[in-house]
């Protein structure tokens, strides 16, 4: 991490998750420009559509759900369906480019605890998604009482189907979401993550 970044996130007191070459970072309000102009892109539109919402209602609730569901962990107790939702964060420049969140997907059997996530078309195929989706995978295992994860990506996505494949998550069917199909995975466990990664 450059100190440039690793000043600026300890001065703001941010959670973070280090990963190789990016950092996941719990948002901000000064995320808020970069984050509403990523949710504008075409190719996350494709993928995402409900994540485009207007911006002055997106950080308020997710950042105080953040905190929520950090103080739940730092307890010990039980994260319930609590969301976590953090940014992606390019270290050598400090770039806010993309997130990986964590919540449960109700259209989904329980346990129904999923990882989602979205890049800037300007940083695919660097494997950050992959960096940014083990960090938060290992992070719920290792202080979580999560030991099932879901995920989901449309049929046709391939780079999210590459990325969950290589997070170890096994295919277990296809689903149909609001008349979309989606391929449907599950990790069972950490045992069968760390086996895998």
């Amino acid at each position: 991490m450059s100190e440039a970044v690793n000043e600026k996130a300890n001065s703001s007191d941010l959670f973070t998750i280090d990963c190789k070459d990016i950092f996941l970072r719990e948002y901000s309000v000064e995320d808020l420009e970069e984050f509403h102009a990523l949710t504008l892109q075409p190719e996350i539109i494709e993928f995402l559509p409900d994540w485009n919402v207007p911006k002055e209602q997106r950080l308020d609730c997710e950042i105080k759900e953040n905190q929520q569901f950090l103080q739940v962990i730092s307890a010990g107790g039980d994260i319930g369906e609590l969301r976590l939702r953090l940014g992606i964060i390019l270290k050598v420049s400090g770039e806010f480019i993309g997130w990986c969140c964590t919540g449960i997907k109700e259209e989904l059997p329980v346990p129904n605890r999923e990882i989602m996530y979205a890049i800037s078309k300007d940083h695919r195929g660097k494997g950050y998604t992959t960096q940014a989706a083990k960090g938060l995978i290992k992070y719920l295992f290792d202080n979580s009482s999560t030991d099932v994860l879901n995920a989901i990506a449309l049929k046709h996505n391939i780079p999210s189907n590459r990325v969950i494949q290589k997070c170890g998550f096994e295919l277990l069917d296809e689903i149909t979401i609001e008349h979309e199909d989606y391929n449907y995975y599950r990790l069972f466990s950490q045992q069968q993550w760390d086996e895998q990664v």
